[in-house]
C-alpha cells in the first residue's frame, strides 16, 4: 500500500505541472476553507492567463485576491464578487473576463464536471441576462436553461483531514465547494491541516474518496477572518462595572 502515499514535501512539487492559460478551481467560502498555501504558491509561481472558478475572490490582499492583484487571472468564474475592490475595479474597468454565476448553479455545474454530466438544465436564471446565448427548453410548462458542467485542469481544495492515500473530511464551512471542486480537476491537489495515516478516519464519515486525488501536501493556515464583528460593551454594563 506504500504506492498510494500521495503526500508530497513541497509545494514546488504539489503544484509541478500548472502552467499559463490553464483552468483552476480553488475551493472554499469567503476566506473559510481556502488553500491559502496553494494560493501563494501560484502568485511566486508567475503563471499567467488563469480562468479560475470559485465561490469569489477573498479579499484584495489574500487568498485569490493576491492573483487578481499580479493580473494572474484572465477570468473569474465566480458567483459573488464579495469584498474584493480588486475585483470590483477590474470587472467594471473590463480588464479582467467575469462570468458571474448564481450560487447553486455554479455549485451544481462542478458536481456535474465531476459526475461526468456534461450538461442540465435549471430553471434558476431564465429570462435574464445568464440565460444569454444558452439553450432554453420548456418542460411540464416551466422554462429552463441548459447550463454546461465545469472543470478544470487542476483543483485546489482544503481538508480539515487528510490521510495518506487522499481520502478527505471537510469540517464546517470549509465543506463548500471544496469537495465537488476535488472530483472536477484533472489534476486534484489537497492542503490538509493533519494528514493521518491510513485507518484513521472513520470510513463512514469520509467525505471524499482518496481515487479522486493526486496530491496531499501539510499546509499551514493564517485563517484569516474576512469580517471581524464584535458586540460593543453596552453603557449599562460600563456603568455597572465602574460602581463595583
Amino acid at each position: 500500500m506504500t504506492g498510494l502515499n500521495k503526500v508530497v514535501a513541497s509545494y514546488d512539487e504539489a503544484l509541478a505541472g500548472l502552467s499559463n492559460d490553464m483552468t483552476v478551481m480553488v475551493g472554499g467560502f469567503g476566506l473559510c476553507g481556502i488553500p491559502e498555501g496553494l494560493i501563494a504558491q501560484m502568485v511566486k509561481s508567475g503563471v499567467t492567463g488563469l480562468t479560475a472558478i470559485s465561490n469569489n475572490a477573498g479579499v484584495d490582499d489574500f487568498g485569490l485576491g493576491l492573483l487578481l492583484k499580479s493580473r494572474q487571472i484572465d477570468t473569474m468564474i465566480a458567483s459573488y464578487v464579495g469584498e474584493n475592490a480588486t475585483f470590483e475595479q477590474q470587472m467594471l474597468s473590463g480588464e479582467l473576463n467575469v462570468i458571474l454565476t448564481p450560487q447553486g448553479t455554479l455549485a451544481e455545474k462542478i458536481r456535474a464536471g465531476g459526475a461526468g454530466i456534461p450538461a442540465f438544465f435549471t430553471a434558476t436564471g431564465y429570462g435574464t441576462p445568464v440565460a444569454e446565448g444558452k439553450e432554453t427548453r420548456e418542460i411540464d410548462g416551466r422554462h429552463y436553461v441548459l447550463e454546461p458542467a465545469l472543470k478544470a485542469d487542476f483543483a485546489l481544495v482544503r481538508a480539515w483531514k487528510a490521510d495518506t492515500m487522499g481520502n478527505l473530511v471537510f469540517r464546517k464551512t470549509a465543506a463548500n465547494f471544496n469537495p465537488m471542486m476535488a472530483t472536477a480537476g484533472k489534476i486534484t491537489v489537497v492542503e490538509a491541516e493533519h494528514i493521518v495515516e491510513p485507518g484513521e478516519l472513520d470510513p463512514d464519515h469520509i467525505h471524499t474518496p482518496g481515487i479522486y486525488v493526486n496530491r496531499v501536501i501539510q499546509g499551514k493556515f493564517e485563517k484569516r477572518i474576512e469580517q471581524r464583528t464584535v458586540k460593543p460593551v453596552s453603557d449599562s454594563n460600563t456603568n455597572s462595572d465602574a460602581k463595583a
